[in-house]
C-alpha cells in the first residue's frame, strides 16, 4: 500500500503516531491495476502504484502552496480488511484505508532529493492544467515524474522534516 503525502503531513504524522484521519487515500496492486498492467511482475507493479500515489503527492502539493517541493510517499503494509477498492479506469490501483493508519504498519518512506524541488514546484503548479489535458502541463509534470524518489527507513522520517 503507498500512501501520498507531504513532508507538512509526514511531521503531522510522527506527532500524532498515525496518518489520517480515515478514509486515507492510497494506491496498490488491485485487481484492476492487474488487469490494466497485465504485462507486469509484483514488483513492476507495485511501481505503477508507487507512482500513482507520488502523482497524488503532487496534487496534495498544488493544494498546500506552503509545504516544501518534495512528494512523499509512506509504504505500509495493512491488512485487506482495512482496505476499501475505489479505482476506476483512470486510477487502477486507488484504494481507501477506512482506519487512520498507524505509523507503526508503515514500512517505509520515499521522497524527492532536494535537487528536485524546482522541477516539483513547477510540476505541482501545472498538475491541475495536465489533468485537464494540457500536453504543455503535461509535459512538466512528466518531466518531474523523471526524478526518482529515495528511498527512508521508518526511522530516518524524522530528518526530513527538521
Amino acid at each position: 500500500m503507498y500512501l501520498p503525502s507531504t513532508l507538512a503531513d509526514l511531521a503531522s504524522a510522527l506527532v500524532a503516531g498515525e496518518v489520517g484521519p480515515a478514509p486515507v487515500l492510497g494506491y496498490a496492486v488491485t485487481p484492476a491495476l492487474r488487469e490494466w498492467y497485465a504485462s507486469g511482475d509484483l514488483e513492476e507493479l507495485e511501481y505503477v502504484a508507487m507512482m500513482q500515489a507520488a502523482r497524488a503527492s503532487l496534487r496534495m502539493l498544488h493544494a498546500q502552496t506552503k509545504a516544501r517541493r518534495r512528494r512523499v510517499v509512506l509504504a505500509a503494509e495493512l491488512a485487506n480488511s482495512d482496505v476499501l477498492i475505489r479505482n476506476g479506469f483512470d486510477k487502477p490501483g486507488k484504494v481507501e484505508v477506512m482506519l487512520p493508519v498507524r505509523l507503526a504498519d508503515v514500512v517505509s518512506g520515499h521522497v524527492d532529493d532536494v535537487e528536485a524541488m524546482p522541477d516539483i514546484d513547477a510540476a505541482a503548479a501545472a498538475i491541475p492544467a495536465s489533468d485537464g489535458g494540457d500536453e504543455d502541463a503535461r509535459f512538466v509534470v512528466d518531466g518531474a515524474e523523471g526524478h526518482e524518489l529515495l528511498w527512508y527507513a521508518t526511522q530516518e522520517l524524522m530528518y526530513l522534516i527538521g
